[in-house]
């Protein structure tokens, strides 16, 4: 029968080992950073615009280059474009310079005649012939200078207000062929660059991080007391693959080299390691493959995770030559048929409790959920169906093993004396304090572990840019595009009124540059009525018989807008088609105080088609909504699993149980004392401590007195708390979160399992 299951593996595993070479390679692995992330699940149209504008601004790189006068501002503008330049494989500069300002110019020109402010509109709709006149006039004699168009094409002057408004969405102004602005006592010009690959493609190194530095550096150098100001999604993105780089070296690679050191110690022997690290093998292996053909692809912080299964699938192992260690070659079989009901239970705990993380919504805990509980059950079959046979030879007893082992009887044990019992009420008490001062705190920003020198660039050039956040937008739809930009000039009308009152600095919206061609046809009469009379005045002041220049017929288009060169600032707010509506995004600058966020959610009532969207209001409410799920799933886990025990161990299967209910109240009480906060990633490391911690008790439980089994266990224990509670040392607050539950999590549930171990009289070796 054994010689059967044995075989029957080693065909899964040939079939796996098959399976394996194709996935490499057909390359199916998944860099996306956002593919991580939930979906709207009421809304995908906002996850598409969501999508859309993280895309955009996920390749832009904003620079500002300054100094003391606007001629060594220009010189070292020259410099680090120059320095970015030779980072041409990652980088291209973005066309923001004045060429692209004249190419709209050209653009719009045929359509001048319908382009009109909203005080525009009401200047004409109320103005006398007479004012018509006048003004005509004064722009007639005006002194010649640059003018953006011949007298007669516009001879009221309205074109470049229209384009001052339009110019409004940024403090930057063409100067000497550059985009040029003043601020905080220094001369900046404006750079702007595009990263050729997504910031969110994990794997890229920091190139674009290190032409930034490059740059920066030559600007310091070229001119004393210059600055080089940096920001730009694809900086945080690398800032954050070198810290999980660097994580994953030093605390995993540190944890990995304990462990494999506390195992030599153990056994002295390399057949323990070697097998083990066979069955961590397959492990993985199986992971990837049952992960890749559920999910079809698998994405790469998916395997960075799996790592983490090195702290948990060698458990089987441990037990298996912690049982055998001291015994005949012969005595395999028996030593592995008498482990199989205790490891089959702690199995299908711990299966249980990583296929909880798939409740929630992100695609990336689904996919991590899969990979280790497909990894845990392959390495427990490698164990019950290989070992036996692979393990050939003798396993003496070292002198660590003896002595730890033998650590069971002097481990203090839980009874009902009254030391005992005023110790628990004391416990009790401080438990119930720490959980009353536990706080919960779902704020997405918490999460936020930027550099700072990046986040104090992002301030400053949102202090002398305004820039528009891509967090909080309006969203607006219809059933055609004419709808939609309808719909945002309504919008705007109350908006307008907000930033009279500096809620915010202002919005940028595609109906300022392409209004609906209602808009646009009323907008025309007007200004033909107006500047007919404009000229007739001026003719009949002048003796002169001026006309008025012919503007195109046809409105202005989406598809004709999307194609010309003015809507390169613009396009990533126009969505377009998404099922069988058409849909735009209006973006606010200027919005710094939280405290309005409710204003500006309250100008759409009333307004249909129109959607107030707050990313990070809405991801902090759904951490916090699955906070609450994963704490009841938590609970109900509790009672199941005890349900479970009992059906093993009857009445003593608190024993095995309650350390791990208390090793998670300790735990949430000491985040309550020390004030940190209950987050989702805590709760996620509690539905971790459930399946692992009770796997303790129930191998105590099942070979009471054995000190074989509390060998294993602290084995076990130990490398879990080397894997999963060194991420307690992270810089990434939701990994330390994470980290600091499993640690506290762990090592208390250590400590307390062999004091509900059996009493002597019961625990017979």
């Amino acid at each position: 029968m054994a010689n059967r299951l044995a075989i029957l593996w080693a065909l899964v595993v040939l079939a796996v080992g098959v399976h394996q070479v194709h996935f490499w390679r057909a390359a199916r692995l998944d860099t996306d950073v956002l593919a991580l992330l939930p979906e709207d699940e009421q809304a995908p149209e906002v996850d598409a615009a969501t999508r859309k504008l993280a895309d955009e601004a996920g390749r832009q790189v904003v620079l500002l280059v300054g100094a003391k006068d606007w001629a060594s501002a220009q010189q070292v503008a020259d410099e680090a474009t120059r320095a970015l330049a030779r980072a041409s494989d990652v980088l291209e500069p973005a066309v923001v310079d004045t060429s692209a300002l004249d190419l709209a110019v050209d653009f719009y020109r045929p359509y001048r005649d319908r382009l009109l402010t909203p005080a525009q509109r009401q200047w004409l709709t109320r103005a006398t012939p007479e004012e018509l006149g006048g003004t005509a006039l004064m722009k007639l004699y005006q002194p010649a200078g640059a003018r953006m168009t011949d007298w007669n094409a516009d001879p009221l002057g309205l074109w470049p207000d229209w384009w001052q408004a339009r110019a409004a969405e940024t403090s930057a102004r063409p100067r000497d062929g550059r985009l040029w602005l003043s601020g905080e006592g220094r001369e900046w010009v404006l750079l702007t660059w595009k990263s050729k690959v997504s910031a969110f493609a994990l794997g890229d190194g920091a190139r674009v991080t290190a032409a930034v530095e490059q740059a920066r550096a030559r600007v310091e150098a070229a001119v004393p007391g210059a600055r080089l100001v940096a920001s730009g999604v694809p900086l945080y993105a690398e800032a954050a693959a070198a810290q999980a780089s660097w994580e994953m070296s030093t605390i995993g690679l540190g944890s990995l080299a304990a462990v494999l050191i506390l195992v030599w110690l153990t056994f002295r022997s390399l057949r323990p390691i070697l097998l083990v690290g066979v069955s961590l093998a397959l492990g993985c292996a199986v992971a990837l493959s049952v992960t890749a053909l559920v999910f079809d692809r698998v994405h790469l912080l998916t395997l960075v995770f799996g790592a983490s299964l090195v702290g948990v699938a060698e458990d089987y192992g441990f037990h298996y030559f912690a049982a055998r260690q001291g015994k005949a070659p012969s005595e395999r079989g028996p030593v592995m048929r008498s482990l199989l009901p205790g490891m089959a239970l702690a199995l299908v705990t711990s299966v249980v409790a990583y296929l909880a993380l798939g409740v929630a919504p992100f695609p990336g805990l689904r996919q991590m959920a899969v990979f280790s509980a497909a990894g845990l059950t392959a390495a427990f079959l490698t164990v019950v169906c290989w070992f036996p046979s692979l393990d050939r030879g003798t396993l003496p007893v070292t002198a660590f093993s003896a002595r730890f082992s033998a650590s069971i009887t002097r481990w203090p044990r839980i009874t009902s004396t009254r030391g005992w019992w005023l110790t628990g009420a004391a416990v009790a008490a401080l438990v119930a304090v720490g959980l009353w001062k536990l706080e919960p705190q779902d704020d997405l920003r918490q999460l936020q572990g930027a550099p700072a020198n990046l986040i104090a660039d992002q301030r400053e050039l949102g202090r002398l840019l305004g820039l528009p956040s891509p967090a909080q937008f309006f969203l607006v739809e219809g059933d055609s595009d004419e709808q939609v930009l309808a719909r945002e000039a309504v919008l705007k009308q109350r908006l307008d009124a907000l930033v009279a009152e500096r809620v915010f600095a202002g919005y940028r919206a595609v109906s300022d540059w392409l209004p609906s061609q209602a808009q646009q046809r009323e907008d025309a009469a007007l200004s033909a009525r107006a500047e007919a009379r404009a000229v007739a005045a001026v003719s009949e002041s002048t003796g002169e018989a001026p006309t008025r220049a012919a503007f195109a017929e046809e409105p202005l288009t989406p598809s004709r807008f999307l194609a010309g060169p003015a809507a390169a600032t613009i396009r990533q707010q126009w969505l377009g088609t998404l099922g069988a509506r058409q849909y735009s995004v209006l973006m606010l600058r200027g919005l710094n105080d939280p405290q309005q966020l409710p204003r500006l959610e309250e100008a759409t009532r009333g307004l249909e088609g129109i959607r107030w969207v707050d990313k990070t209001a809405e991801i902090s409410g759904l951490l916090g909504r699955y906070r609450r799920i994963m704490g009841g799933l938590i609970v109900a886990g509790y009672v199941a699993v005890l349900l479970m025990l009992g059906t093993r161990f009857g009445r003593q299967a608190w024993r095995a149980w309650l350390p791990s209910v208390l090793g998670t109240l300790i735990t949430l009480a000491l985040f309550g004392w020390v004030g940190a906060p209950l987050q989702l990633f805590t709760v996620l490391g509690l539905v971790l401590l459930l399946g692992m911690g009770v796997d303790y008790g129930i191998f105590l439980l099942e070979h009471p007195g054995d000190g074989a089994a509390w060998l294993a266990v602290a084995l076990a224990g130990v490398s879990t708390l080397l894997s999963f509670g060194l991420l307690a040392l992270s810089a990434t607050p939701a990994l330390r979160s994470f980290g600091l539950a499993m640690l506290l999590g762990e090592v208390t549930i250590w400590i307390l399992t062999p004091c509900f171990r059996l009493p002597p009289k019961k625990a017979t070796p």
